[in-house]
């Protein structure tokens, strides 16, 4: 069975931001996209409980095929 694709996210940062987060990943032991899927994570458990759940019908209809690769590119 083949695996599940994950959406492909780019992000610009500033440099130095960079090379923190890639200092951030070899003290922990983490992938550069590890790291920021785990901080994301973070983020979005404390907005959820600072502000509350995100309403589950809204989270359906959001359309992420923009971030899928297409096939035969």
């Amino acid at each position: 069975m083949a695996a599940k694709k994950q959406p492909v996210v780019q992000v610009k940062m500033q440099e130095d931001l960079l090379r923190r987060l890639i200092v951030m990943c070899d003290a922990e032991g983490r992938s550069l996209s590890n790291q920021i899927n785990m901080l994301a994570r973070n983020a979005v458990a404390y907005h959820e409980r600072a502000k509350g759940k995100f309403d589950a019908k809204a989270l359906a209809a959001v359309d992420l095929s923009e971030f899928f690769e297409k096939e035969n590119e």
